[in-house]
Parts: C-alpha cells; structure tokens; sequence
C-alpha cells in the first residue's frame, strides 16, 4: 500500500486545498491519505488552522472521505505543537473532532527571554539562539531535544513528526557538529524514551523536497539508534503542496533498509498494520 500521514492543505500553512491534495493522491495510486493539519487548538499561530476553523476543516476532510470512499481512504488528523502548558498532542485536546490519528512535533521553544520556532528561515533561527539562548547553540539543541523527550511522556499520539527538526538550518548557519559526543548522547536518550513511549517514528522526506536539507528526517545514525530499540517506523512526505506527497519516498525507503528496518507500520481502517518496506 501506498500512503501519507503528514499532509498540509491552506487549512494551514498548505498551499492547496484538501481537495486538491486528494486528487494529486489520487494520479500518484495512494491508497490511504491522512491529513494533518497544524494545531495548537483552542490556540494559533497564523500557521495554524484558525481556533474558529477546525471544525470546518474536520467536516471537509469528512467529506472528501465520502466522496472518494471507493477510491482512495482519507484520514482526518492534527499535527500538534507540544508546548508544555499550553498544547499536549493528547486525544482529550481533540475529543470534539474524533481524529483518526494525531501527529506530536516540537516546533517551539519558550525560555524567559522569548520564543522561537526551528522551522523557520535560517535568519531567524539564529535570531531565536541568540534571543532565547545568548548564542548558546548547544543550549537551544538540548532543550529542543529536552522537550521532546517531555512530549513523549505527557502525549498520547499515534506518529512522532521530523524527530530530529534542529537539523533543518545546520546546514545553513553550522550550529553543531552531529558528530559531537554531547550531540550524539542527546540523539540516544531521545531514542530510549521514543522506545519506551511506543510511538510510530516518520521517516519525513519534507525537507528535501522543500530544498531546506538534502536529506530525510530523522538521520541515519538517529534512525539506526532507533531500529535498534524497535521503534516502528511510517514514511510520511510532510506535503504542502500535491506534487510532495510521495516527494522522495524512495530515499526514505532506502534509509530505512540502511538502518536495519524490514517493515514499516501503516494506520488503515481504524488499524495498525504492517508491510514490508516498498520498493518505489
């Protein structure tokens, strides 16, 4: 089967609607699409589904499950900001809307001297280490990394977005060396908590085909550390736009069989199953 978890409409932060996203589906033979749009509910960011907009957007992506019912499945589902005190990717934040599934990321990062977010441009990345973290790189990576360990004890989600996102910029500005030992000690104990949490680990190919870094989400020694506690693993494209939605899926299937997976999961009929890793 081929699917996609992770998938953005003008909902949000999309630059299409669901139903073009769905027809692009369904030229590129999916057989399950699960739309997540960003969440902070009952709070926003202006790329987020408006607080007042969810329920419009539950009752389309409902509707186009209907009408598509004998040729493609669609799922209804969030990608929710874990911001601690404010936003837990919990099924009781969502209970109105009865998702299919929900997405836990980290975006954000909140110190007493402001915010910022990782996945924004390079600029202000930098901007948000030195306001947030007096420059300290090493700092604003380990908190990232910090919370998302406190995401995988407070939330119940189904997936685990671009685990190790910090990356996305690295490349750019040059933060960290992924080959430090403090880097790579981080990277582990994450690994252990996501075992322990029993979450699905996507394998998110959005950065390459959005040009921000040449190369999937998590990396590989993150991946291989992960396929070594057993962590179940999805290949999902973080599509904004209908021509992303399998965007690099064949290096992602190569990075799992590089790190020692087989088999990846897939939610389908109210179900978690799995395959064996594809060959597209």
């Amino acid at each position: 089967m081929k699917t996609n978890y992770h998938t953005h409409t003008d909902f949000c932060d999309g630059a299409e609607t669901p139903e073009a996203m769905v027809q692009a589906a369904l030229e590129k033979q999916f057989d399950v699409l699960g739309f997540s749009g960003h969440s902070m509910y009952p709070f926003a960011a202006d790329w987020h589904i408006a607080p007042r907009a969810h329920a419009d957007y539950v009752q389309e992506i409902h509707r186009l499950a209907d009408v598509y019912r004998d040729r493609i499945e669609i799922l209804c589902g969030f990608e929710v900001d874990y911001l601690p005190g404010i936003s837990v990717p919990h099924p009781s934040q969502f209970a109105p809307f009865k998702p299919d599934f929900l997405i836990g990321s980290v975006h954000y990062i909140v110190t007493d001297s402001g915010n910022f977010t990782v996945d924004d441009t390079a600029e202000n990345v930098r901007a948000g280490i030195e306001r947030c973290f007096g420059g300290n790189a090493r700092e604003a990576v380990c908190t990232y990394f910090s919370l998302e360990r406190d995401l995988l004890r407070e939330a119940t989600c189904t997936f685990l977005g671009h685990c190790d996102l910090f990356r996305k910029r690295n490349g750019v500005l040059h933060l960290f060396d992924e080959r430090d030992s403090w880097y790579r000690d981080e990277l582990r104990a994450t690994a252990t908590a996501i075992a322990h949490s029993g979450v699905i680990v996507e394998i998110n190919t959005g950065a390459i085909t959005r040009g921000a870094m040449d190369d999937v989400y998590p990396s590989a020694e993150f991946l291989s550390l992960l396929a070594e506690r057993g962590v179940p693993i999805t290949i999902s494209s973080d599509a904004h736009r209908g021509t992303d939605l399998d965007g690099a899926f064949d290096r992602a299937v190569r990075a799992a069989k590089a790190a020692g997976y087989t088999e990846m999961l897939l939610l389908t009929s109210g179900r978690i199953t799995s395959q064996k890793l594809p060959t597209w």
